[in-house]
């Protein structure tokens, strides 16, 4: 078994995942591979994101991987894969997706357990804790049962325990990981996208569009950072 340390990052393109992913390659020295899913959202601009994001942080490894089924077995439930559905500027039980986390988490820990990695990486933070699948009780349950599935290899020493890592493991909300995105990536940090539509096209150029909950929960980061948001929105 190899003594290099190396992690699953689940990074949708987002803020939060994309500071998450560079935390843990500066600052607990981790090798990275990424992990993007498309999963039928509307926010298709994420994934385009993601992967110029994956090459400016020097991923060992960037797969997308094609869950859009998903989509059809969501139906109505939420407004993030349903597009006839209104996206809200505050929270609402209607943004929560079906157990995307686990979803996403199980998929990237099959993943972690071939190539013999041990951290899978989510960029849940402490201001996400109204979303069950962000919470550390949710986080620390999933690592154990991920674990127990492959403890006979794991107790033989054929695969490595793998553990789940997240800021809100840490205590960290979203504004002091998006300070410590910046402190590591800069100006980068501003080719995230976090608008939950796939924004919108003003004299050619496409923008956040700064209505949605996440586009506000963006702003908000950045002003409580004291760090200048250049990210250009639709409305501000």
């Amino acid at each position: 078994m190899k003594d290099e340390k190396i992690a699953i990052c689940i990074m949708s393109g987002g803020l939060d995942s994309l500071c998450a992913t560079a935390y843990v390659k500066n600052y607990k020295k981790y090798a990275i591979k990424i992990i993007t899913f498309s999963y039928g959202q509307r926010a298709k601009r994420e994934i385009v994101q993601s992967k110029k994001l994956a090459k400016a942080l020097n991923s060992d490894e960037y797969r997308i991987v094609d869950i859009n089924f998903m989509k059809e077995l969501y139906g109505n439930s939420n407004v993030l894969t349903n597009n006839k559905l209104s996206i809200p500027s505050k929270f609402d039980y209607s943004i929560v997706v079906p157990i995307r986390n686990a979803i996403f988490i199980t998929v990237a820990s099959a993943w972690a357990f071939s190539v013999n990695a041990d951290l899978i990486v989510l960029g849940a933070h402490t201001d996400d804790l109204n979303y069950p699948d962000c919470r550390p009780k949710f986080i620390e349950s999933i690592t154990k049962t991920l674990n127990l599935g492959e403890e006979d290899k794991i107790k033989s020493g054929i695969k490595r325990k793998i553990s789940v890592w997240s800021p809100s493991l840490e205590g960290i909300n979203k504004y002091e990981l998006l300070k410590l995105g910046h402190e590591i990536l800069g100006e980068t940090i501003f080719e995230s996208w976090s608008c939950y539509s796939n924004g919108k096209k003003i004299h050619r150029e496409i923008m956040h569009c700064g209505e949605c909950e996440s586009c506000i929960n963006r702003k908000m980061a950045f002003t409580k950072a004291s760090i200048e948001d250049k990210t250009i929105y639709a409305k501000n």
